[in-house]
């Protein structure tokens, strides 16, 4: 599976777990990736294709900055470089019982997990919008939007309640996008993961658990970032998937069957 060399793609969350796996990946397959998240590690990302830039996903004039810099650098290319995909999976997890969780624990999370994909999609889109002339009319889809959703959004947890909501917000939002922004050749999917191991995971009291016994999962492992970043390098590929908008594609060993 291979990307053009003047594609490029935006993922949100890019500075560790998932988000770097699948920002990695899409480098490895010939992408160009623009990666946004709030901290990096100074040795993260050596690869010519990956450009980091420090985003808060939750804050609109943090995202607009880093799109107006994915604007400068797509109009200062000499390959003719284009916007091709958006990968919001910028997230992060409140482990607290309903009673002990305060509104500011509210609003950081819905900031991050619900707020930050409505910024950066709405920022794709616009740019879209704006660069419409680079897009050959023939060539659809123009752009590919990939959701980072979670196998909660189907299965709650307890002293999970405020995290599964932003999830199962992720799929709410995915579908309805998919339905508005389908007549301007933009295809909008979603992946949910089950248990995979990511410092997120790591930071769950129950992690040493899943990951000694798997619990619940038929193929008898938690998942690795590599499986979730396969999957979306699939559904962002040009030449694949293209028939496909509003999905949840569910990636957790068979521990949750829709």
């Amino acid at each position: 599976m291979f990307f053009s060399s003047n594609h490029i793609y935006a993922v949100t969350g890019a500075g560790s777990g998932i988000g770097k796996s699948i920002a990695e990946s899409l480098a490895l397959r010939g992408g160009k990736v623009l990666a946004l998240d709030i901290f990096f590690d100074e040795e993260a990302y050596d690869q010519e294709r990956i450009i980091k830039y420090v985003c808060d996903v939750s804050s609109e004039a943090s995202v607009t900055a880093a799109f107006a810099n994915l604007q400068e650098k797509i109009q200062s290319s000499k390959d003719g470089l284009i916007l091709k995909g958006l990968v919001n999976c910028a997230g992060i997890v409140l482990e607290k019982p309903l009673v002990e969780t305060t509104v500011e624990d509210v609003d950081r999370i819905l900031g991050v997990n619900l707020k930050g994909p409505i910024l950066c999609t709405k920022a794709a889109v616009l740019h879209v919008q704006s660069r419409i002339d680079d897009y050959d009319e023939a060539v659809t889809p123009r752009l590919k939007i990939v959701n980072i959703a979670s196998e909660l959004a189907h299965l709650g947890r307890e002293n999970y309640s405020i995290y599964c909501a932003t999830k199962g917000g992720i799929i709410s939002l995915t579908r309805s996008w998919a339905r508005e922004l389908a007549p301007q050749g933009i295809l909008v999917n979603a992946v949910a993961p089950g248990p995979t191991d990511t410092p997120m995971l790591q930071s769950e009291t129950n992690y040493l658990a899943w990951k000694e016994t798997a619990e619940g999962i038929p193929l008898g492992r938690i998942g690795q970032p590599q499986d979730i970043a396969s999957v979306v390098c699939l559904l962002l590929l040009p030449s694949e998937a293209n028939f496909m908008t509003g999905s949840v594609v569910d990636v957790n060993g068979g521990a949750a069957m829709y």
